[in-house]
C-alpha cells in the first residue's frame, strides 16, 4: 500500500466571533500557510477537499464561495463533504492511496457566531421523533453526563479536572480560544456548567498530504498515516448505550490503534463527558501519564465546527513535524452524543 503522510497543518486564531471578515477572508491566510511550509503553489496540488457545513453559513452551496480562496481557474481536482474536515481527509487519503495524486489540499472552516449554534445543531436529529422535542446539543451532552454519573463511571470532580486541563494546556497554544486556568463555570444544563462545554467561535483550518518520496521530500519529518478509519452508530438515541462508543473502539481497532501503544492523543470531545466516553473506548489512562491527551487544548479550549476534528489530525501531525511525538492517535466525531467517530493513528519515521 502506498505511503501517505500529513507533511504541514495551519489554523486559524479561534475567535467569539468574526463578523468582519468572510469564510474567504478567515481562510486564505490559513491557505497560504500551509502551501509556504512546503514550498508549493496551489497549481501543485493534486487534489483539494474540503469540509464545511450549509446550516452554519445558511445558505445553500456555501463551499463554492471558498473556492475563491483556493483559486480553482484553471480547472482543478476538487471536492467537498458536508462533514467535519476529517473526513474531507479521508477522502483526500483515499485518493492518495489510489495513486489519482501525488499531493492534496485538505481545509475545513465554520463560523457558528452568525446564529443560535444550539438550535442549528438540533437539526441533526431524527426529524420525525426527536428534533420536533429540540433538544439542543448541550441537552443532549448533559444526558450523556448523567448516563456516565448515574453508571459511577465518571463524577463531577472529573470532569471539573478535565476541564482545567484541557484549557490549562491550551495556555501554550496561541490559537486557542479559551487559555489558562478558568472556573468551573454555572450551571447550564444539569450536570454539565459551562467550563464542562466548548466555546462557541470561529475558525479554519488546513493540511497538506503528500505520498512517498514527495511527503519525504516536502517535510523533514512527514507524520505518516499509519491507519485510518470511521464508524457511525445509530441515529436514533434511544437504541444506543450513552456510555460507550462501539464505534470509536471499531474504528480504532480497523486503524491499527491497539497495536502498539500512542504516546499523544487528540481527542475530539467538545464536552468533558465526552473525554471520559473516549478514553474508555480507546483504552487511554489519563492517569498514568503515559499519554499526552489534547495538549493543545482539545475542543474545550477551541471548537470551529466542521473544522475541530481536522485540527485535532493536524495537532497530532504537528506534534510528530517537532519530534514532540512519535505515535499519535488522532480523533474526531460527528452527530449528535459521539454518534459518528473517525480515528486515525500518525507515525513519525
Amino acid at each position: 500500500m502506498r505511503e501517505v503522510a500529513i507533511v504541514a497543518f495551519g489554523q486559524s486564531a479561534h475567535v467569539r466571533d468574526s463578523a468582519e471578515t468572510s469564510e474567504v477572508e478567515m481562510l486564505m491566510p490559513v491557505l497560504h500557510d500551509v502551501l509556504d511550509r512546503t514550498g508549493l503553489a496551489a497549481r501543485d496540488i493534486g487534489f483539494t477537499c474540503s469540509g464545511s457545513c450549509d446550516y452554519l453559513a445558511g445558505r445553500a452551496f456555501s463551499f463554492t464561495m471558498a473556492l475563491d480562496g483556493v483559486g480553482a481557474w484553471p480547472p482543478i481536482s476538487e471536492s467537498h463533504v458536508e462533514m467535519d474536515g476529517a473526513w474531507a481527509l479521508y477522502e483526500a487519503w483515499v485518493k492518495l492511496l489510489t495513486g489519482e495524486a501525488d499531493t492534496a489540499l485538505v481545509y475545513a472552516y465554520g463560523k457558528s457566531s452568525p446564529g443560535d449554534l444550539r438550535e442549528v445543531l438540533t437539526r441533526q436529529l431524527d426529524p420525525y421523533y426527536v428534533a420536533p422535542l429540540w433538544p439542543d446539543s448541550v441537552a443532549l451532552a448533559a444526558l450523556q453526563a448523567r448516563a456516565l454519573i448515574d453508571a459511577k463511571l465518571t463524577d463531577e470532580r472529573e470532569l471539573a479536572g478535565i476541564a482545567a486541563r484541557s484549557r490549562r494546556d491550551a495556555q501554550s497554544n496561541p490559537h486557542a480560544q479559551l487559555r489558562g486556568a478558568l472556573p468551573a463555570g454555572v450551571p447550564l444544563v444539569a450536570p454539565l456548567r459551562t467550563g464542562d462545554c466548548p466555546p462557541i467561535g470561529d475558525g479554519a483550518a488546513a493540511v497538506v498530504l503528500a505520498a512517498g518520496d514527495t511527503a519525504r521530500r516536502l517535510t523533514a519529518r512527514p507524520a505518516w498515516i499509519r491507519g485510518l478509519d470511521h464508524r457511525i452508530e445509530a441515529h436514533s438515541l434511544g437504541v444506543r448505550d450513552l456510555t460507550d462508543s462501539p464505534s470509536t473502539r471499531l474504528a480504532a481497532e480497523r486503524a491499527g490503534a491497539f497495536e502498539r501503544p500512542v504516546d499523544t492523543a487528540e481527542l475530539h470531545a467538545p464536552f468533558t463527558s465526552q473525554e471520559v466516553v473516549l478514553r474508555r473506548a480507546l483504552g487511554l489512562d489519563a492517569a498514568d501519564g503515559a499519554v499526552r491527551i489534547n495538549p493543545s487544548g482539545g475542543a474545550l479550549a477551541a471548537n470551529p465546527v466542521m473544522a475541530a476534528g481536522l485540527i485535532r489530525l493536524g495537532e497530532a501531525a504537528a506534534r510528530i513535524h517537532r519530534g514532540d511525538s512519535d505515535r499519535a492517535l488522532a480523533h474526531a466525531t460527528s452527530g449528535p452524543c459521539l454518534q459518528q467517530n473517525l480515528v486515525a493513528v500518525l507515525e513519525g519515521e
